[in-house]
């Protein structure tokens, strides 16, 4: 209902609901406007972060931000996407590569390889420290799509241990060995000390294969039954190990194979 309004000029006429706030009044509530620097350039990638959110850029522009500037008089906007290319346009690819090879690409050198090393560093521990959180022990397709995104692009074979409480809710994961393409040496009484100290009742393992294929192999299977066997005789159970390939696994206790 519009309130009573005396005979005024149609432009001054108008109900207070519909008066817009004062200007004053509305920038207090909202705060400080931002202020922009005098050669401020919204089209430009970090301008657009800033005004637009990380969403509005590319993979190659995000990664530009992060090197700073090109190096050795390289366009960095160039060297960021050629490093993109150099793994298949793939994030997951990239931020796994062996550090050497960040150094050896033109425009990078040490100092931006170490930036995108501590990139990828700081991704790994938020995904350890909110897996806890999020993942469902009980889900085998959650924790095989934790350990895909965990392992599952490196170029070399890792083992890790994902240790687990009474309750199979997670203490803590832990890369317990590091080897080559094709090969790597696991110590099942190393696993064991670690699961006693951590007071674990539970520990699920999982290696990748580089090669993509996750089919278990002979070795594999062997070093399952001796890590359980010896887990055993610590009340500690082996609820799975998983291969981990770049887009698929395998899963032993899936299989039956323990």
């Amino acid at each position: 209902m519009l309130s009573p309004c005396p005979t005024l000029p149609p432009a001054e006429c108008r109900d207070t609901a519909d008066a817009p706030a004062d200007p004053a009044r509305r920038n207090r509530a909202g705060g400080p406007r931002k202020r922009r620097p005098p050669n401020w350039q919204p089209h430009l990638p970090r301008e657009r972060l800033l005004e637009r959110g990380p969403a509005a850029l590319t993979d190659a522009e995000l990664i530009a931000l992060v090197l700073g500037t090109g190096g050795g008089g390289h366009d960095v906007f160039v060297s960021a996407r050629a490093l993109l290319e150099r793994f298949g346009d793939s994030l997951r690819r990239m931020l796994d590569a062996d550090p050497d090879e960040f150094e050896t690409h033109p425009g990078i050198g040490v100092a931006r390889s170490a930036r995108l090393i501590a990139v990828t560093e700081l991704v790994r521990r938020a995904l350890a420290e909110k897996a806890p959180e999020r993942m469902q022990i009980g889900s085998p397709g959650a924790v095989e799509d934790f350990l895909r995104l965990m392992i599952g692009t490196r170029p070399y074979e890792v083992f890790v241990t994902l240790y687990l409480d009474a309750r199979h809710g997670l203490i803590d994961t832990e890369e317990s060995a590091r080897g080559s393409l094709t090969r790597m040496a696991v110590y099942p009484r190393e696993i064991v000390r670690r699961a006693l100290k951590q007071n674990a009742a539970a520990l699920i393992v999982a290696h990748n294969h580089p090669s993509g294929a996750v089919q278990p192999s002979a070795e594999d299977r062997r070093l399952t039954r001796s890590l359980r066997d010896a887990l055993q005789l610590v009340d500690v159970q082996l609820l799975d190990h998983v291969v981990v390939g770049t887009s698929d696994t395998f899963s032993f206790a899936r299989a039956g194979w323990l």
